[in-house]
C-alpha cells in the first residue's frame, strides 16, 4: 500500500519501476496523529513528505490568532516541495486532521537523485506549477465568488480527491471541523453552516460528523460557477 501511494505522487511520475523503488529505499517514515504538527510555519525545512496514509492540513496563522487553510492533502500527495529546491523557512504549518504516515527525502538526497534525472525535476517543476495555479484560482475566488459558490466549490474539490460512491451519492469523508471548513472557504464558520445548511433543505447534500455525502452534483458545480 505504501508503495502504491507514493508512485502516485508527481515526483514518482517520470520513474521506472527500479529507480522508484530505489528512491523509496532512501525515504524515511514519519507517522503523525491526529491533531499533531508534522511542522510548523517559520520551521527551517529541508525534507519533501508523500502522504502514505491519513489526511494533512496546511494553514497559516495571522498576528491577531486567526488561522486560514491553503490545503487539504490526502494519501499520494505532497507537501514541503519547496524545501527540495529552496530549503529555508516553512511558508504552512502542517497538521494531520487524521492518523497519518509519510515517507519523506531529505534535500540532499534528492539533489543527488536528480543529477542523472533532469525529467523528475521537470516533472517536479509542473506538479509546483499546479500549486501555483489552484493558489491563483483560491485568491480569484475570494474576491470574485461570494460564500455558497465558495463553499460549493470546495465540497466538489473534497469529493474529487476524497469521496467514495455512497448509495445516495458521493460520501466525502474530509475529517474536517465545521471551523477547518470555513477556514479552508476563507469565511466565517456561521456564514459556511448557513451555506451548508441551505445545500442541505434544497436536497443537494447530506451533512454527517466530518463528512458529506454529495447528492446533487449537479446543482453543485452549477452554483460553484
Amino acid at each position: 500500500m505504501e508503495t502504491e501511494a507514493v508512485r502516485k505522487a508527481p515526483l514518482f511520475a517520470a520513474l521506472d519501476d527500479s529507480a522508484a523503488e530505489a528512491l523509496l529505499e532512501s525515504m524515511s517514515r514519519t507517522k503523525v496523529a491526529r491533531g499533531r504538527e508534522l511542522f510548523k510555519e517559520g520551521d527551517q525545512g529541508d525534507t519533501l513528505y508523500v502522504i502514505t496514509a491519513g489526511k494533512v492540513k496546511l494553514g497559516r496563522r495571522s498576528m491577531d490568532g486567526r488561522e486560514n487553510l491553503l490545503a487539504i492533502l490526502g494519501m499520494g500527495e505532497m507537501l514541503g516541495e519547496l524545501s527540495l529546491f529552496d530549503p529555508g523557512a516553512r511558508t504552512a504549518t502542517a497538521t494531520a486532521v487524521a492518523d497519518t504516515e509519510l515517507a519523506g527525502l531529505a534535500h540532499a538526497d534528492m539533489t543527488e537523485f536528480l543529477k542523472d534525472r533532469p525529467e523528475v525535476a521537470m516533472t517536479m517543476l509542473g506538479a509546483l506549477a499546479r500549486r501555483l495555479r489552484r493558489t491563483n484560482e483560491a485568491l480569484g475566488d475570494l474576491v470574485f465568488t461570494d460564500v455558497p459558490g465558495r463553499v460549493a466549490k470546495a465540497l466538489l474539490d473534497l469529493s474529487s480527491r476524497f469521496g467514495q460512491p455512497a448509495e445516495d451519492g458521493v460520501l466525502v469523508a474530509h475529517d474536517l471541523t465545521q471551523e477547518e471548513l470555513a477556514q479552508l472557504v476563507g469565511a466565517s464558520r456561521e456564514t459556511v453552516n448557513k451555506a451548508l445548511a441551505d445545500f442541505s433543505s434544497r436536497g443537494w447534500i447530506k451533512l454527517e460528523a466530518r463528512a458529506v455525502t454529495l447528492i446533487d452534483v449537479e446543482r453543485l458545480q452549477h452554483r460553484a460557477r
